[in-house]
């Protein structure tokens, strides 16, 4: 039991520092997918528990943070947005031209053992295309998701787009007498292939009266063909000069009910942490969440932020370019020293001005010392603090990132002084 100055487990606290981290990932999730022509749309976190019960299938059931609500109605908190957004788009797609291209940043929840990478509460980013059934759509989210690593600091070296195709296992699984209501519970042994040891994996095997060599050899003769979406696929990546980030791995095969085609997942290359990201294609969720009153094709891609937030501490291409980006996170513009306690009217009134003239400002909110006044400056990333003595209209003016200083006499506007620093680039360091 968590104690009352504690999250319960598998939930977190976001005070400032931790926030900034999740503000760096919405920040670069968000400019990615405009890039790629996606617009934001935004669903509720509590949603029908039947949407989630039944449509998703797999062990997704028995994680739902589920209740009845003060109505008598059957709830659950979001487990993840695809079922959501397949209610919403079958709603308000005559609106919309297509494919719709929608993205989405929203806190979802799964009961489930926390680990590393994995907790009860977080955010995931979802982009989906809706509306277009050519592979030319899972192309565009595989180019999406091998982007957005990009952009957070990762090269190729460091990650891989695994993609396969659940259609080549419904064949495979109608080749080898696997019964279409055993398909789900198959595909869920499959997906474990890698984690799960050979007894284990044979034990699972037996209900479906399938040898674990034969599923091995099945997923090894990938790289002897593929299917014709999977080529058209890797010939639309080819022609973006990005099939170099994809290989074909048949053993991907996504743990959700919903998926009919092309899967994919991103993994980092030294596999110290479990997926990164995956996605795929959906075309018949639409209609199962209307039950048939609406059809819509579908693929989509998303990322929790729990696993990639791990893997940007562990490679230092990506967390330095994170704390590079940390740097330009000022609290404000300036932050005011008030030397003299006697000069706090003026300071007051000048910081007032600085605020209206539309910079940030900041300043101690009563008497301090001097040397706890620049540490809380330093605090703020703030680039320059302004020092409000007994020589006041003089003032001093501090870049806190050279260390350098300059006097600014009476009478100057100093609001314009201010601009024109914080326009130029800092001076050089101080020996």
């Amino acid at each position: 039991m968590a104690s009352n100055n504690q999250p319960l487990p598998g939930f977190r606290d976001f005070p400032p520092r931790e926030r900034l981290q999740s503000r760096y990932l919405f920040e670069t999730w968000n400019r990615v997918a405009r890039r790629y022509g996606f617009s934001e749309y935004e669903g509720p976190i509590l949603e029908s528990a039947d949407l989630y019960l039944k449509k998703s299938g797999g062990e997704l059931g028995e994680q739902l943070f589920r209740f009845e609500d003060k109505g008598g109605r059957d709830v659950v908190l979001r487990p993840e947005l695809t079922a959501s957004l397949a209610r919403i788009a079958a709603a308000q797609q005559r609106d919309y031209p297509k494919p719709l291209k929608w993205f989405e940043i929203g806190r979802c929840f799964r009961y489930e053992k926390p680990q590393r990478g994995r907790l009860r509460e977080f955010y995931q980013f979802n982009a989906d295309i809706l509306g277009e059934a050519s592979p030319a759509a899972d192309a565009e989210l595989i180019a999406l998701s091998i982007d957005v690593m990009r952009e957070l600091g990762f090269d190729e070296e460091q990650f891989s787009i695994r993609l396969s195709d659940r259609q080549a296992w419904i064949n495979f699984a109608k080749d080898h007498g696997i019964e279409a209501s055993q398909l789900d519970s198959f595909l869920q042994v499959i997906d474990k292939i890698e984690r799960d040891p050979d007894e284990k994996m044979k034990e699972k095997l037996k209900p479906f009266s399938v040898e674990l060599e034969e599923v091995r050899s099945f997923i090894s003769s990938a790289g002897d063909s593929c299917s014709e979406n999977l080529s058209e696929v890797l010939n639309d990546l080819r022609a973006r000069k990005l099939d170099r980030f994809v290989e074909i791995d048949l053993s991907i095969v996504r743990g959700l009910a919903y998926y009919t085609g092309v899967v994919f997942e991103v993994f980092d290359s030294g596999k110290k942490l479990r997926s990164v990201a995956g996605g795929g294609r959906y075309d018949t969720l639409v209609s199962i969440v209307t039950e048939g009153s609406s059809e819509l094709t579908a693929t989509g891609y998303a990322m929790g932020d729990c696993v990639i937030s791990e893997l940007i501490k562990e490679v230092p291409s990506a967390l330095i370019q994170y704390q590079a980006w940390l740097q330009t996170q000022a609290t404000c513009d300036i932050y005011i020293v008030i030397a003299d306690e006697s000069m706090r009217p003026d300071a007051l009134c000048l910081g007032h001005a600085i605020r209206e003239s539309g910079l940030a400002a900041d300043w101690p909110l009563s008497p301090a010392k001097i040397n706890k006044q620049f540490k809380a400056a330093d605090h703020t990333l703030a680039r320059f603090a302004l020092v409000i003595g007994s020589e006041f209209p003089e003032l001093k003016l501090k870049n806190l990132n050279s260390r350098t200083e300059e006097t600014i006499p009476a009478g100057s506007n100093i609001i314009d002084v201010i601009k024109a620093r914080l326009e130029a680039p800092d001076g050089p360091l101080l020996a």
